[in-house]
């Protein structure tokens, strides 16, 4: 089968929608060659007609297929759209900004890579039904991929800006023991000047204010690690974000590009072409014909 060069759910995706034109498509070429049968059964009923009868029977032959396509033509680049505005408001939920490339369209090489692939996959689909091209619809623009990453990522900053308050607290208990250390110090030597027999209990308690200096440095060291830890961990999983949204970012791009590829090809155009061709060769054979 051939490939557009998209991942599986992607091309799925496409392979529904040219079903769907196709199925827009047959409607159209139905109601043409309906227009004919009608002036077929109305009109064409004697032997022989002026060429005013002709002509006024082309005219309004005319008039109702023109109305008809331009009314598929109106409708096909309406439902473009809609699909357009579907992939701008995905992209938008990720915050993408997609470009399209118009003069892409008409690459006559990608376009019968696409009348390829369309072929390959009717014909195979018409031997054998597939049920792995049953996808589910759209999930609403509101859930999905963008919203769990802007919860991944306000989770993450709160959880940052718990560990700020954290360590900001920590470096406050630290300063306050580190200014009570100073102030047990000079209250510790103004003692040793008044009794000095009491060196020893001054000791220990400089040790244990010591011991405490040093947990509460511990405390705040391992703080500081882990801190740092988690910002690492963060930029780590901002950086994946950001790969994460330019390839999707990408392959949105790449879709869009197809999409409006397709739209610039369609069979009931060529056909309509080739039946006017056809009808003006006949007229100007019954103008050669009726001069002599």
């Amino acid at each position: 089968q051939a490939e557009l060069g998209l991942n599986e759910h992607h091309q799925n995706e496409v392979i529904n929608y040219m079903r769907f034109t196709r199925f827009k498509r047959d409607l159209c070429l139905k109601a043409v060659d309906s227009c004919f049968q009608d002036l077929k059964d109305s009109r064409l009923v004697e032997e022989t007609f002026t060429v005013d009868e002709v002509a006024e029977m082309l005219y309004g032959l005319q008039s109702i297929v023109h109305s008809e396509v331009e009314s598929e033509l109106i409708s096909t680049t309406y439902t473009n759209v809609l699909l357009l505005r579907q992939l701008f408001s995905q992209a938008e939920k990720w915050y993408l900004k997609l470009q399209t490339d118009i003069s892409d369209l008409e690459n006559r090489e990608l376009l019968e890579q696409v009348a390829e692939f369309e072929k390959s996959d009717f014909t195979s689909s018409s031997k054998k039904p597939s049920t792995d091209l049953i996808k589910p619809k759209l999930a609403p623009l509101n859930e999905g991929g963008s919203e769990l990453l802007n919860k991944t990522v306000a989770s993450l900053q709160e959880e940052n800006e718990k560990l700020k308050i954290r360590l900001k607290t920590i470096e406050t208990q630290a300063t306050a023991a580190l200014d009570e250390k100073s102030k047990l110090e000079k209250s510790l030597k103004d003692l040793q000047m008044i009794q000095g027999d009491q060196k020893t209990n001054a000791n220990q308690d400089i040790t244990e204010l010591e011991n405490k200096v040093a947990a509460l440095k511990s405390q705040f060291e391992k703080t500081l690690n882990d801190s740092t830890a988690n910002q690492k961990f963060l930029e780590e999983n901002l950086v994946t974000t950001k790969h994460d949204l330019l390839r999707v970012q990408d392959q949105l791009s790449i879709a869009e590009k197809e999409l409006e590829k397709k739209f610039q090809q369609t069979a009931a155009y060529r056909n309509m072409k080739e039946i006017l061709t056809k009808k003006n060769e006949q007229i100007k054979d019954l103008r050669k014909r009726l001069s002599k």
